[in-house]
């Protein structure tokens, strides 16, 4: 890049509008599926997300000539749902105080709690001269357009390390991690658990033998395309559990175009009882170089302890098989500490451009931030391991 180096921006209202090629030459070089050009397009193309469900797409982009050095994937949301960040009290907290929240830009891969947000930069520019560019063109943008603030959500940890400085406000998040300590296979795993627990985790998986069960995965070509249909009525099922707690965002269409054309990031664990060929339960989860993020399970009928078999003892096994070496499960609550999951911070980004907004969120950040570290302390204290790692 030379001296004369100026930033040429645009800004795209479509994924489908931007060169796929380009986008993925900065975005497949990193360990998350999540921001590629196709599961970012099929989110919108299926109408998943759209401005009819409160997401705006409007994405950055940065270009040297005609190269594509910079990127990143944005949205105006006009409410807070799929962001799985929770800020809704400080959305009350600012009606309150007679300060406007709503909308704001929101920076993430949408309705996926899974860490690795972060711009999309050439390695060959200036990372730090594109990066300054895309801030400035974020806070020009949500000045035009009157947003109050732009968040970025489970960001990358070496990213957010880097760049946290730049006038953001860093909100600490709970959520949970599986990592591989080279264990030869399932059995080494259940050994570093304390005897109560490893007990209770053979009885889980013993379970599944006593009621016929069997356990399929599959990856890339191996996964039927028609599986998309039963993954999508068990997704439906597993939502329908929760009622107004639920999290259904997506739609048919949506896993109909991954199971077609995502296949090689995606691992299915499905369930079988004989002598039924249709699978009772399946969990789709995702792949990228030795990292695996869970996603999505559902099952047609309830049976005990299937669930746990499912999300965590299935893919755990596979993972150690194939040398996966972390593990992001999602979403969800404390019984993941007792299956070998260990509570972890992420970090969320915020810009705030009402300084009325500013300054709640620097007064009350600090307090809250240390409430969730405590939190995540106390659920690690229940880690079932025999010895500490």
């Amino acid at each position: 890049m030379g001296s004369g180096f100026k930033i040429s921006v645009r800004w795209f209202s479509a994924m489908a509008a931007i060169d796929r090629t380009q986008w993925d030459q900065l975005a497949v070089p990193l360990q998350t599926p999540l921001l590629e050009w196709s599961w970012l397009h099929h989110l919108e193309a299926s109408g998943s997300i759209a401005p009819a469900k409160g997401w705006q797409p409007c994405h950055l982009t940065v270009w040297d000539r005609d190269e594509m050095i910079g990127a990143a994937p944005l949205y105006i949301k006009s409410h807070s749902e799929g962001e799985f960040i929770f800020d809704h009290w400080w959305a009350q907290l600012a009606r309150d105080y007679g300060i406007r929240y709503y909308p704001k830009l929101v920076g993430m891969s949408p309705a996926t709690p899974a860490v690795g947000y972060r711009f999309l930069i050439s390695p060959g520019s200036d990372q730090n001269r594109v990066m300054t560019g895309m801030l400035s063109a974020i806070d020009g943008f949500c000045k035009d357009h009157g947003l109050s603030s732009c968040h970025f959500n489970f960001v990358d940890r070496s990213w957010f390390d880097q760049w946290s400085s730049n006038g953001f406000v860093s909100w600490q998040h709970q959520s949970f991690m599986w990592r591989n300590q080279d264990f030869k296979g399932f059995d080494d795993y259940l050994q570093t658990f304390k005897s109560s627990q490893r007990r209770n985790i053979r009885r889980e998986r013993q379970r599944m033998k006593h009621f016929g069960i069997t356990f399929k995965a599959m990856t890339g070509d191996k996964i039927p395309s028609d599986m998309a249909d039963t993954m999508f009525q068990y997704y439906l099922h597993t939502n329908a559990r929760y009622g107004p707690w639920a999290a259904r965002y997506l739609n048919q269409d949506f896993f109909k175009r991954i199971f077609q054309s995502c296949r090689e990031r995606l691992l299915i664990i499905a369930a079988y009882r004989a002598p039924a060929s249709h699978p009772l339960a399946l969990s789709m989860l995702l792949i990228k170089d030795r990292h695996l993020i869970g996603r999505y399970w559902g099952c047609s009928e309830p049976v005990k302890d299937l669930h746990f078999n499912m999300c965590f003892y299935a893919p755990i096994e596979w993972a150690i098989d194939h040398g996966i070496q972390s593990f992001d499960p999602g979403a969800g609550s404390a019984h993941k500490i007792y299956r070998g999951f260990q509570a972890v911070t992420n970090t969320s980004l915020h810009r705030l451009y009402d300084p009325r907004l500013k300054a709640l969120f620097q007064h009350l950040i600090e307090e809250v931030n240390q409430l969730e570290i405590s939190n995540v302390e106390a659920l690690n204290r229940k880690l079932p391991f025999a010895k500490r790692n």
